[in-house]
């Protein structure tokens, strides 16, 4: 089966730019990446690549090189759906936030309205892709709805989970790791519908790289895979606390037994905590299936990452106030980073929201810089927590658009984003601007401790002395 046409529901983090490097590579495909909201369809179109409503390294001249070649980006949903042969679901899956499962399980209202809308949309058969991170057992919910909402078509259901790293995107699907294609083995027609995923992704992927398998196991890969990786970060940053307590330095522990080829050095870095769409919700997500499923140890386990990740991120925003006195009230903290990561305009579950809202019910005057973060988008993730309403967040949250306005008469200065551009400032000017003592609070261990501390900085390092 030659797939000719492609449509993606969902045009954010995944969808994008997954659809433009497909388009890149498979330029006999038409690819059609379609989504409700007009003002991001709109930006996904701006001539000005600049304003491309996901920031990712190379994306501009991946979308510049496909884009009205056989790359289009619509609101056209319906049409979209009925020229397809190959339907990507690529919508958010967040935690729920309300009734059964609330704070753990994911939220699949928008896979099933997609389902629907599939289903009344189509009158050819059609492969369905899950590209979002979904709960095992999702594709058989999906597959209920489209056997019994349709026009009478055939749906094959594959399972296709996304493992980018934002910041390298492009890079991860350009050279992918592995891609996995989970789908019915035991029928023709799945076999089939396998075969023509496979096909797509062989243009540019090694077929020694691409696995299939039944679509239950590729589901709870994804989970897992997350769920392993945001151990490690949780693992090397309950060790950072020791490190701080016992003189050790957590840089020298982490390539000590990095240096194990049975552990190997990637994902020890310790910091401030991990954010991102994936791992705490895919966790999450994890426990509340073992739950369902009795199982409680298994829960348990899991649940221990979370709470680790809260720990450093709270630990962080104490360490702060402590070391002002034990009080930030009416006090200026700069706040370098809001993204999750660096290279990504992404700021779902970023630890500086935590950090910041810690402060802020601490009366802190918290000013923001971030090189790829709009205000909009900042205000927006504190509101959303609500822990104070909305006047008293805008009244004590402020966005700079310039690094040396937001240090400027603070009392500190945290690193909450491992920006590469942080590391080049003028910390001498910095300093010069700042009240003293003049303290720098690095959660990311990105920057030269001991040149800020000839400077004069206080410097509180994570899993250092």
């Amino acid at each position: 089966m030659k797939i000719r046409k492609i449509c993606c529901i969902g045009a954010g983090y995944v969808g994008g730019p997954t659809m433009a490097v497909i388009a890149q590579k498979c330029p006999e495909i038409k690819v059609t990446v379609v989504d409700f909201n007009q003002a991001r369809i709109d930006a996904w179109n701006d001539e000005n690549l600049d304003n491309l409503p996901v920031y990712e390294p190379g994306l501009d001249q991946v979308v510049a090189e496909a884009r009205g070649r056989n790359l289009f980006f619509s609101t056209a949903v319906d049409k979209a759906i009925h020229e397809a042969e190959m339907i990507f679901i690529s919508v958010n899956t967040p935690t729920k936030t309300y009734g059964e499962g609330k704070g753990q399980a994911a939220d699949l209202k928008w896979i099933e309205l997609c389902a629907r809308q599939i289903a009344a949309a189509s009158d050819t058969d059609k492969i369905v892709v899950e590209k979002s991170t979904l709960p095992v057992r999702t594709a058989e919910a999906v597959t209920d709805i489209l056997d019994n909402a349709g026009n009478g078509v055939k749906f094959q259901i594959l399972s296709n989970p996304e493992f980018l790293a934002e910041g390298t995107a492009i890079e991860d699907l350009h050279k992918a790791d592995r891609v996995l294609i989970g789908g019915d083995l035991n029928t023709q027609g799945g076999r089939e519908a396998i075969e023509a995923l496979v096909g797509v992704y062989s243009h540019w992927i090694p077929r020694d790289r691409i696995l299939t398998t039944n679509v239950w196991s590729s589901e709870l890969s994804k989970l897992t895979a997350n769920a392993y990786l945001a151990q490690r970060v949780s693992s090397i940053n309950a060790l950072s606390e020791l490190c701080e307590v016992t003189e050790a330095d957590i840089d020298e522990v982490s390539r000590a037994i990095g240096a194990d080829s049975r552990i190997g050095g990637k994902f020890l870095k310790a910091s401030v905590g991990f954010g991102g769409s994936c791992f705490q919700k895919d966790i999450l997500n994890l426990v509340y299936i073992s739950r369902s499923y009795g199982l409680t140890e298994v829960a348990d386990y899991w649940e221990q990452v979370i709470k680790m990740n809260d720990h450093q991120k709270g630990r962080f925003a104490k360490k702060i106030i402590k070391s002002l006195y034990n009080t930030v009230s009416g006090k200026k903290i700069a706040f370098l980073g809001w993204a999750f990561k660096k290279d990504t305009n992404d700021t779902r579950e970023s630890a500086a929201i935590y950090v910041a809202d810690h402060l802020l019910c601490e009366k802190a005057n918290v000013h923001v810089f971030d090189p790829k973060v709009k205000a909009p988008q900042i205000q927006s993730d504190i509101n959303y927590l609500q822990s104070r309403n909305q006047e008293e967040n805008e009244s004590l949250l402020s966005i700079d658009t310039d690094p040396y306005g937001a240090c400027r008469d603070s009392h500190a200065v945290a690193i909450l984003t491992e920006w590469d551009e942080f590391k080049t400032y003028d910390w001498q000017k910095i300093y010069d601007s700042m009240l003293k003592p003049a303290q720098v609070f690095d959660g990311r261990n990105i920057l030269d401790h001991d040149a800020l501390r000839t400077i004069g900085f206080r410097v509180y390092a994570i899993g250092k002395a």
